[in-house]
């Protein structure tokens, strides 16, 4: 039974303009998921939770920053447009789009462990610090993905009461010349003006209806996520107590809620093919899910890998 169905909002991604630059709703995610992680992280200092003075908690932050967006940038090249690698300057085209969370995520591994290195403090207590305190830049980030129209979901049933016809559907692109012309990082203003004309109304039949996959990820990701690990950490410092179980719990549930999403998002078109028109890469999974898989190996390395304890000290000679 065909439901009433919910209209795409159509929100300029555009947050401001700034003369010639443009400052969208995805970078001030970003930048808000920073800011938030700094609040959180100085709560933990002084809570005694990690040990950093307030000053090494900013420099952190610059650490997770450049872990990001050099580990989310090149994450994106290397799994899923290898073409980039051999293109510097398609590299540095973030305005563009094209982060991995996957990518961003081993960069933030690698960032960490080389601070924790430099300051003598224990990785996995910061790295648990640093899961309670990245859900919420998740949650932002997904929904900004929702903004900008991009990552939606695999055709649905038009029983679903929350599917929704995107702009940026290639079906949407074939349809309408505007939209087309427009592209998928400048669809809004097209968009606009075609609901405000009416002529939305015609394309839209031949639009099919998808998940709105993003909200599912800032939903799963983001707040359940967030309240469980925060639940352990307010609720269950037995658990807390021994460090590398917050960081362990973050990426089992993170990539179980990927795993499960990612059979209502639409796969990466850059794996489809004839032969193979969903865009799979292994069997009935997706790159996405793939990658999943790898996190949750990597949660449970992170529970059975004990660090190395360093040698008690040799005792005086005696006088």
């Amino acid at each position: 039974m065909m439901l009433a169905e919910i209209t795409f909002p159509g929100w300029d991604p555009i947050a401001l303009h700034l003369g010639p630059l443009q400052v969208r709703w995805y970078g001030l995610g970003y930048l808000a998921g920073f800011l938030i992680a700094g609040v959180v992280l100085d709560k933990l200092a002084r809570d005694r939770f990690i040990a950093l003075a307030k000053g090494q908690v900013s420099d952190l932050i610059g650490w997770l920053v450049a872990g990001v967006l050099l580990g989310g940038r090149l994450g994106y090249a290397l799994f899923y447009e290898q073409r980039m690698l051999l293109d510097p300057i398609e590299l540095v085209k973030i305005w563009e789009g094209g982060l991995s969370f996957h990518g961003g995520l081993l960069g933030v591994v690698i960032a960490s462990a080389l601070f924790a290195r430099r300051r003598a403090h224990s990785w996995r207590r910061l790295a648990d610090a640093l899961c309670l305190a990245v859900p919420f830049g998740i949650f932002l980030v997904r929904c900004a993905n929702f903004v900008n129209g991009e990552l939606y979901g695999r055709i649905a049933s038009p029983s679903l009461p929350w599917a929704m016809r995107f702009p940026t559907d290639p079906v949407a692109r074939t349809l309408s010349p505007e939209l087309a012309r427009a592209g998928s990082l400048n669809w809004h203003d097209a968009y606009a003006a075609l609901r405000a004309s009416g002529a939305w109304a015609a394309v839209a039949g031949g639009v099919p209806l998808r998940h709105p996959s993003q909200l599912y990820e800032a939903l799963l990701e983001g707040v359940l996520i967030g309240v469980a690990l925060w639940w352990i950490y307010l609720r269950r410092r037995d658990w807390t107590r021994m460090p590398g179980v917050v960081t362990a719990t973050f990426l089992f549930l993170y990539a179980l809620s990927r795993f499960v999403v990612e059979f209502s998002r639409q796969p990466d078109p850059q794996f489809a093919s004839p032969s193979n028109p969903t865009g799979l890469v292994l069997g009935p999974l997706s790159m996405g899910q793939v990658l999943s898989v790898l996190v949750a190996l990597g949660g449970a390395l992170v529970l059975w890998w004990k660090p190395p304890r360093p040698a008690p000290a040799s005792p005086p000679p005696p006088l």
